[in-house]
């Protein structure tokens, strides 16, 4: 099939929402789909990561000063999301894609335009739903309580139920938006990982060696966004107090931004202890697995989606620390020591106790090599496939 995908964001950056969209259509591409990406026009390009034959249109540069690659809204992706309803439209029309695949509500939308101005055509719509609209909002402080957020929020239940299918990344979010969705059509297509870039390292001594991360120390890593909603806020305060028990921990932090991480350790005087990579580049990201011994996702329960970093670090066979959620524990069943005091200090304790204990560790490590098996982009694929087929039917 001819699969056209609105990406309303700046395609391709080294977060969790681009690495969905990016491995989504690298798995459909190799099972036979022909897909085209309408995007912003920023963002890298995945040619040069990677062997594809995606085609990636991008909307045109008359914003030419945005230049904002990480996540959280701005008042002037109105501007660039109206510029792709356009290129979505002229895409729409020009090659007849069967299905069209809209990321997060603003793609759910734009999709859902073009398919009523091209009504004819009866093109079919997934909506393909990365987390909560109204939640993400309000975690990157752009609203509170009042009118705005309950336009914001009765906005996002009219999206909700666009499609001719609702597609998410997690258990939870599936159960939230079935409770708005009239057909209660939601299915849940998770995130996955593409084991083939775990398997080319010798040895996780000689990662720590080419990365020169000391090769004494139990290296307990972060990767992706280090904004609050990602629970960095969590994080930060915690490294002193784990440090404070621990003297042999050393800590990573690789994403973006760092402004406020550098800030912290600067102030904790904490730069034999922690290492902030940036930019984190998605390609490197699993060597700097292979060469970490524990690692943590932070993220409380006030967010929904899925974890794709969870996924990664599966995939490394790492055992994580994380807070005590459903959503992390159908992932990782005892591959995790699960925090059930949502606090900083909580936090804390997970990082001491699972250090304390290494063959604990390995045996943690293990299970959740194992059962990244089961969470593989091809299985992905093959989901989104049959969902393809079956509104392509009727």
């Amino acid at each position: 099939m001819k699969i056209l995908v609105v990406a309303p964001t700046p395609f391709f950056s080294d977060r969790g929402t681009h690495i969905r969209i990016l491995e989504e259509a690298l798995a459909l591409e190799k099972i036979g789909h022909e897909i085209t990406i309408a995007t912003y026009h920023i963002g890298r390009n995945i040619d040069w990561e990677v062997k594809n034959k995606i085609d990636v249109r991008r909307i045109s540069r008359l914003l030419f000063w945005y230049r904002k690659l990480e996540a959280g809204p701005d008042w002037q992706k109105i501007i660039l999301d109206l510029l792709l309803i356009r290129k979505v439209f002229f895409l729409a029309r020009t090659q007849k894609p069967d299905i069209i695949h809209g990321h997060l509500h603003e793609g759910a939308l734009i999709g859902w335009l073009v398919k009523k101005i091209l009504f004819w055509r009866k093109i079919k719509l997934v909506a393909d739903f990365h987390g909560s609209l109204t939640k993400e909002m309000i975690s990157h402080g752009y609203l509170r309580a009042g009118s705005l957020n309950k336009f914001f929020s009765w906005l996002e239940k009219i999206i909700d139920n666009l499609g001719d299918c609702a597609i998410t990344s997690s258990w939870e979010n599936t159960g939230e938006i079935k409770k708005f969705r009239k057909d209660n059509k939601a299915a849940t297509v998770l995130d996955g990982v593409n084991l083939d870039y775990y398997r080319k390292f010798s040895s996780k001594e000689a990662s720590k060696k080419e990365l020169e991360l000391p090769g004494d120390r139990t290296i307990v890593t972060y990767t992706g966004a280090l904004i609050a909603n990602k629970g960095i806020d969590y994080l930060l305060p915690a490294i002193p107090l784990a440090l404070a028990q621990n003297e042999q921990l050393f800590f990573i932090l690789a994403g973006f931004p760092v402004a406020e991480a550098e800030k912290f350790v600067k102030a904790e005087k904490l730069e034999k202890n922690v290492r902030i990579i940036h930019p984190l580049n998605y390609f490197d990201l699993p060597e700097i697995l292979n060469a970490s011994d524990i690692a943590i996702d932070p993220k409380d329960r006030s967010v929904s989606q899925a974890s794709g970093k969870i996924l990664q670090y599966m995939g490394a066979g790492l055992p994580i620390i994380c807070f005590d959620k459903s959503n992390n524990r159908r992932y990782l069943d005892k591959g995790a020591y699960y925090v059930s005091e949502f606090s900083i200090a909580g936090l804390a304790k997970g990082i001491i106790e699972l250090s304390g204990n290494l063959e604990k560790t390995r045996e943690m490590g293990q299970k959740n090599k194992e059962r990244a098996q089961n969470f593989s982009w091809d299985h992905s694929a093959e989901k989104l496939d049959q969902i393809y087929k079956n509104l392509i039917k009727k």
